[in-house]
């Protein structure tokens, strides 16, 4: 994994392909737009932030929150805090220094899998979504197992957001037979980009907190699915 500058532009490249660009940055910050809507009022809330990457959906949510709020940021990779706090934090304002975050190093799987009605937010944006990139031990965070823990981490009237590079009918449906409430919502990569698009899920218990729009999953029955039971 390499960082690549020119100019004022960062791409972060792995095995020769584009991860991520810092142009391209609208759909992180939907992601959070997404995910802490139903925070706006909240005077002390707890979100948690999977994934750093370039620092968009931290700073936005950062924006978003109350004085109060505690902001968990599950990173695996030392490099992608290392290049943010030397570079990348002069593109969104240092976020990292923000007091409010609280920056935890090493497999975010395992830091949500030790949580219990800690969070009343989880945002996800690991690799490319549901189909892992980087690192194949990320595919179990969207796994039947993976979306329970996300559940018990998350308190009442909490919503899990999960950004993708790509549409996914597969963990949709996972996802309702997780017991959730579902949208999915189609985002631009970068402003003004009608052609290049990203998608959002949120996924709650509870409805009434879903962010307005977005679509509806069809559930697609299929005989011998795994993942089609409920706890």
């Amino acid at each position: 994994m390499v960082l690549y500058r020119h100019d004022r532009d960062f791409t972060i490249v792995v095995d020769g392909e584009d991860l991520m660009l810092s142009r391209h940055h609208e759909s992180e910050l939907e992601l959070a737009r997404l995910g802490c809507a139903h925070l706006a009022a909240r005077k002390a809330p707890s979100i948690l932030i999977g994934g750093l990457g370039m620092g968009y959906t931290l700073r936005q949510a950062l924006d978003m929150l109350s004085p109060g709020a505690e902001v968990v940021v599950g990173e695996l990779l030392d490099s992608v805090v290392e290049w943010n706090r030397e570079f990348l934090g002069k593109l969104n304002g240092q976020p990292l220094a923000d007091t409010r975050v609280d920056l935890n190093t090493g497999n975010v799987v395992e830091l949500i899998s030790h949580s219990k009605s800690r969070f009343d937010a989880i945002l996800l944006d690991i690799d490319n979504g549901p189909s892992a990139m980087t690192y194949s031990g990320n595919s179990r965070l969207y796994g039947y197992d993976g979306i329970l823990s996300c559940r018990r981490a998350l308190r009442k009237k909490g919503c899990l957001a999960v950004w993708s590079a790509g549409p996914c009918k597969e963990y949709e449906e996972l996802l309702v037979h997780c017991s959730f409430h579902v949208r999915r919502y189609r985002v631009p990569a970068f402003k003004g980009s009608k052609s290049q698009a990203r998608f959002v899920w949120v996924a709650s218990e509870n409805k009434s907190i879903l962010p307005p729009g977005g679509g509806e999953p069809r559930q697609a029955r299929r005989k011998g699915a795994k993942g089609s039971r409920r706890r």
